[in-house]
């Protein structure tokens, strides 16, 4: 039994720890799948806390899977992570069930899995750790409690240490399509190639009433007992004549679209995601006003791209001195996929991604040589 609960451990520990890293690469992503259930559950007031909750859920994750494996305070911790790993479950059961919410993001954007898959991973690791619950007294600390306490709170420093860095700069790796080296107008096309769905006519006939469902072939059109009532489309075949990316759409105020025009222009473009001016972190905001002083300088067009209102946005602008900018309206879901910064800089050479930078790491200064764009951080 002794060599059992040590690989039980193993696998339940080791799984926690990885899923929470996972996470921990983007918290504001959690935080924005957490806002998708609240905003379904109808408890909107919630939202305000989802960035907490996020940071709190993991760090315990990455904290309980050290736990677990040290043996720290195993009674404590064993139903802890029973609570969450029920709680989980019932989450992933929801949306495996319900499918209300596309995907659970319980690896964040990095690993997709389907509800079934993640609802049954639950399942089973509910058992593991309710095996581990019923046995916590055979469990004893690998180490001695100075050693255990140091390393619980080496851990506990580490996995809160590792979110307030990816929150103050960005990502360590980029899950999403916008990163370094993508060409966002190629993938907001439909790819080349791709089968795009099949749909069926359906016609709905009434006799003696009673409805049945007919196609375009076995439709009785001379049979006058049938009486129509109504047709629709059903989706035969699945496609996959999807975009990677969708709803990445650049206007101005009055609603005329620049996407293509900005996304495909030749030489250097510098894009300044803002989600919200009204929370935007102000963080070396005189590097940012350089910047656009020398963008303007070497002919490089830099734009503002905002999801607040226009007299928000001209606030921001004017309040700040941010300018020489051509200020521009993106979607806010399409604006925080982009950029995990509020605000944040992005630089493209012929539409490709080049740089993305979040306020903390705006350049000093930038050059042209040679049609090159040089940062000077």
């Amino acid at each position: 039994m002794k060599y059992i609960l040590w690989l039980l451990r193993i696998i339940v520990g080791a799984l926690f720890i990885f899923s929470g890293l996972i996470k921990a690469n983007d918290p504001l992503g959690l935080s924005y799948k957490m806002n998708e259930f609240f905003e379904v559950w109808g408890t909107t007031w919630a939202m305000q806390y989802s960035l907490a909750l996020s940071i709190a859920m993991i760090g315990f994750e990455i904290i309980a899977g050290i736990g677990l494996l040290l043996g720290a305070a195993f009674r404590l911790f064993s139903f802890l992570l029973l609570l969450l790993t029920a709680f989980f479950t019932f989450l992933t059961g929801y949306v495996y069930l319900t499918d209300k919410i596309k995907e659970c993001g319980c690896f964040g954007d990095c690993i997709k899995i389907s509800n079934a898959e993640t609802f049954w991973k639950d399942v089973v690791l509910l058992i593991l750790v309710l095996i581990l619950f019923v046995f916590r007294n055979r469990i004893k600390p690998v180490f001695s409690g100075y050693i255990t306490t140091s390393l619980m709170v080496l851990t506990a420093f580490f996995s809160f240490f590792i979110q307030w860095w990816v929150l103050e700069h960005l990502p360590f790796y980029d899950c999403l399509p916008y990163k370094v080296g993508a060409n966002i107008y190629q993938k907001t096309q439909i790819p080349p190639g791709s089968i795009p769905d099949e749909y069926e006519t359906v016609m709905i006939y009434a006799k003696g009433g009673t409805q049945k469902e007919f196609t375009m072939e076995n439709y009785p059109w001379q049979d006058t007992t049938w009486k129509f009532v109504d047709s629709k489309s059903k989706l035969v075949k699945k496609g996959n004549a999807e975009p990677e990316i969708k709803d990445f759409v650049i206007s101005d105020y009055d609603q005329n679209d620049h996407t293509q025009e900005i996304l495909t222009a030749p030489g250097y473009t510098i894009l300044l995601f803002v989600k919200d001016p009204t929370k935007a972190r102000t963080d070396n905001i005189d590097l940012l006003r350089n910047l656009m002083a020398r963008a303007n300088e070497f002919n490089v067009p830099f734009y503002v791209l905002s999801s607040g209102n226009k007299e928000v946005t001209e606030a921001f602008r004017e309040k700040h001195k941010l300018y020489p900018a051509d200020y521009m309206v993106l979607d806010a879901t399409a604006n925080k996929t982009a950029l995990r910064s509020n605000p944040g800089l992005m630089i493209l050479k012929d539409g490709v991604i080049q740089h993305k930078l979040s306020f903390r790491d705006y350049p000093r200064d930038i050059s042209m040589e040679n049609g090159n764009l040089n940062i000077v951080k």
